[in-house]
């Protein structure tokens, strides 16, 4: 989950997966898969470097795989 702030400071946190677009208008506007629209203060490349960091914090927490010898 990213922390997002609505424009009248109150703050919730959004799956990023369910993004779909973000548009500055000049506030910026979250699409996502639903349909749903959201009004937020961060700048769509705030929420990227957000989105980023999440994705990179889920990576990173994946147990690492070994690969197998080739059997002969």
């Amino acid at each position: 989950m990213i922390e997002v702030s609505r424009l009248n400071g109150s703050i919730y946190f959004l799956n990023p997966d369910l993004i779909l677009t973000l548009e500055a208008t000049p506030d910026t506007v979250i699409t996502l898969t639903t349909g749903e629209k959201l009004m937020v203060r961060e700048s769509p490349q705030e929420l990227i470097d957000r989105f980023v960091a999440f994705k990179r914090r889920i990576v990173s927490e994946l147990p690492e795989v070994k690969q197998q010898a080739p059997v002969s």
